[in-house]
């Protein structure tokens, strides 16, 4: 197996605010690393200090005690290396909007810029190849005030990507997006981390997108420490579970829990999708789904001529899933 490669080291991080009385303390003896090409995502509650330790990674909050380094960079150097580290995305919507979506990736050179800040040629170059990463050239000459929310958010990550840094950070990157922008976003940070071997860290509450994507978990939760390993392994342990304390949803099966209230159990057979989605109908109606037996009525899904029916004990079909409800309720 090739050893993996660590573009972040945490040495006893301990991170939280200083404060007239004392500290408040959020995370303390933190050693955890971020490794090249890895999509890693950072979870846990509301308030739990999610966006401060982001903050502390990037430079932009000192540490209480410990120490972070980026390869062989420590953030408590001067600032002057750390911008050609790491790039940050965070919440703040973008404030200046007459600009162009080139002129803003353009702001990622920056820290590699003299004082004439003027852009060279190799600047230029990688202006446009972030705009291609993103698959964002046509809106190159576009005003910020002309894109949706996903399109500027698809922006700051090419801005991001511009910086060139071996490590990007970004805080909720989905907030505000619809489903099918959050879905484009993460699969574009998964696909950039393997693509340019980059070390990609996302504070998110999008667990369900997280638990497809993402190639290690950060889990804040009671304490003061973080739970790491891959997605299914804190599944399968219920530390999710533990941290989140699910309302009636089963994470290890994905569903919201059904009361099976009509007293009625009907069996089913069927497979794929078709079988998943009408166990799913009849139980959020308050229908027990069970195995065959004579005292119920059974139920078989099958495709004809590229078409579903539903077929109540081999007699009466039904063309969708809404008139078969209507049969039985």
């Amino acid at each position: 197996m090739t050893p993996k490669t660590a573009l972040v080291s945490l040495h006893q991080l301990s991170v939280g605010y200083a404060l007239p009385g004392g500290r408040n303390i959020l995370f303390e003896n933190l050693g955890l690393s971020l490794n090249a090409g890895e999509l890693t995502c950072f979870m846990g509650p509301n308030g739990v200090g999610k966006s401060t330790l982001i903050r502390t990674l990037a430079g932009l909050q000192k540490p209480l005690s410990g120490d972070v380094h980026y390869g062989a960079v420590s953030s408590h150097t001067p600032a002057g290396p750390l911008p050609h580290q790491v790039s940050v995305v965070l919440t703040d919507r973008i404030a200046t909007v007459q600009m162009d979506v080139r002129e803003l990736v353009s702001f990622g050179r920056y820290p590699y810029m003299g004082w004439g800040i003027t852009l060279s040629k190799d600047d230029q170059q990688k202006v446009s190849d972030a705009l291609a990463e993103v698959h964002i050239q046509h809106l190159a000459d576009k005003k910020l005030y002309e894109l949706s929310d996903g399109q500027q958010q698809m922006v700051m990550i090419a801005r991001a990507l511009a910086q060139d840094t071996p490590v990007i950070l970004l805080d909720e990157p989905t907030a505000h997006l619809d489903l099918n922008n959050r879905v484009e976003v993460m699969n574009l940070l998964r696909r950039l981390a393997r693509k340019l071997n980059k070390a990609i860290l996302i504070a998110t509450h999008e667990l369900d997108l997280a638990l497809q994507t993402a190639d290690l978990i950060w889990l804040a939760g009671r304490g003061k420490t973080l739970v790491t390993g891959i997605p299914e392994d804190l599944v399968l342990s219920g530390a999710f579970d533990e941290v989140f304390q699910f309302k009636g949803y089963d994470l290890k099966t994905g569903k919201v829990s059904h009361e099976a209230y009509r007293d009625k159990m009907i069996s089913l057979h069927g497979d794929g999708h078709a079988y998943l989605w009408t166990r799913n109908a009849l139980e959020r109606n308050g229908f027990s789904v069970t195995f065959p037996g004579p005292s119920h009525p059974h139920i078989d899904v099958v495709e004809k001529d590229g078409h579903l029916q539903w077929i109540i004990n081999q007699k009466t079909s039904f063309d969708t899933l809404q008139s078969l409800l209507t049969h039985f309720i």
